[in-house]
């Protein structure tokens, strides 16, 4: 006897990627679920909360369309406009770069996203824990199930599709940041050298204070902790704190298959964070729009999922690639020590740089 589903769609997760997937599928006719353990979704806060502008996005991912549609930030989800970005070797003294970019109040941010799922038609299940996903069915922690059609894993580096049904391992780097008062100018700084091993130290200002923190990779670290790391780097800066988070990123790049028969995977869970920058918000949100109208054509005209993977290689798969060569690379000039990167950090050197930083390809020749 055939199982009836209860939904066309459940998505596990209502962070950016879920709640797009939600939105592009519901616009498209579906019947979809977002289940999320969080209440309200957006807190905590996990992240640095810096996304490009949308005419910045349109310069770094040409190959995707309709910018405008996707990128819908209210204002009252925008903390501060930076019109520059300061690339900081260990000596402190920063390369300059033009960058358009929104640091944001992620929480507004977040339900701003959920608001405008709402409005498509997309439904809310909040403060409940999925436990696994068996067939067509989401069981609950609190004993309850859903069933679907169509189940998206959009539940982060630890979401429970990934972890049930596939095995391809992800460099996870831990995150750890604050939010502190005070004045710290328009600038947003990455920061790079020995104070991060592997990874970056960030500095991205706000209307009112600054979001302060930094990744590593664990095994550059030297056999100190990472609060070591983190504590000695937000030191650097005056001001009270009024928040401490930490989290993970994937940091490998997009894993080999993001759709496994009635399964797919999107944002984190897929790996859709770019390498060289950390960038994962409107990569997740890219990746979010593609599998939520291919989902609607899926249910409407019989599309393959797998389509979700063409168009995901066709808009983002030059930049991805790129990212992660950059990545490549960067992990074996990191291991180098902070006076080599004080020599390496010059003004004949400062295109190649960013071009690293902006996932285009540092050489014509790499």
């Amino acid at each position: 006897m055939t199982e009836t589903s209860e939904h066309d769609v459940i998505i596990i997760g209502g962070g950016p990627a879920g709640s797009t997937v939600a939105r592009y599928a519901a616009q498209g006719g579906a019947d979809v679920l977002v289940i999320d353990r969080r209440d309200p979704i957006g807190t905590p806060l996990q992240c640095g909360e810096l996304v490009p502008s949308n005419d910045e996005m349109r310069r770094l991912c040409p190959d995707v369309p309709d910018m405008d549609d996707l990128f819908q930030t209210p204002k009252e989800a925008i903390s501060r406009y930076s019109k520059t970005m300061h690339v900081v070797p260990p000596s402190g003294k920063p390369l300059k770069y033009n960058f358009e970019g929104l640091v944001l109040n992620r929480v507004a941010h977040d339900e701003a996203l959920v608001e405008l799922a709402k409005k498509a038609g997309a439904k809310y299940l909040v403060n409940h824990h999925v436990k696994s996903i068996e067939g067509n069915t989401v069981f609950l922690k609190n004993g309850g199930a859903k069933t679907a059609k169509i189940i998206v894993g959009a539940g982060g580096h630890n979401d429970p599709l990934r972890r049930d049904y596939w095995n391809e391992s992800s460099l996870k780097i831990p995150v750890k940041f604050v939010l502190v008062e005070g004045d710290y100018g328009e600038a947003v700084e990455l920061h790079f050298g020995s104070m991060a091993p592997g990874g970056y130290a960030w500095m991205f200002p706000k209307s009112s204070g600054a979001n302060i923190g930094l990744g590593i990779q664990r095994n550059f670290s030297k056999g100190k902790t990472m609060n070591q790391y983190a504590d000695e780097f937000i030191a650097k800066y005056d001001g009270e704190t009024t928040f401490k988070g930490a989290g993970s990123l994937p940091m490998s790049g997009t894993i080999k298959t993001f759709v496994k028969g009635n399964y797919m995977l999107v944002g984190d869970a897929a790996g859709m964070v770019l390498p060289s920058n950390g960038a994962g918000i409107t990569i997740a949100m890219v990746g979010g729009r593609i599998a939520g109208q291919v989902i609607a054509e899926h249910l409407k005209d019989g599309l393959p999922l797998e389509e979700y993977e063409s168009r995901w290689n066709q808009q983002m798969g030059k930049v991805m690639r790129n990212s992660k060569r950059s990545f490549r690379f960067g992990s074996l000039l990191f291991r180098l020590p902070d006076w080599v990167l004080n020599l390496l950090f010059n003004r004949l050197t400062k295109g190649i740089i960013w071009r690293a930083v902006t996932c285009r390809r540092m050489l014509w020749i790499i």
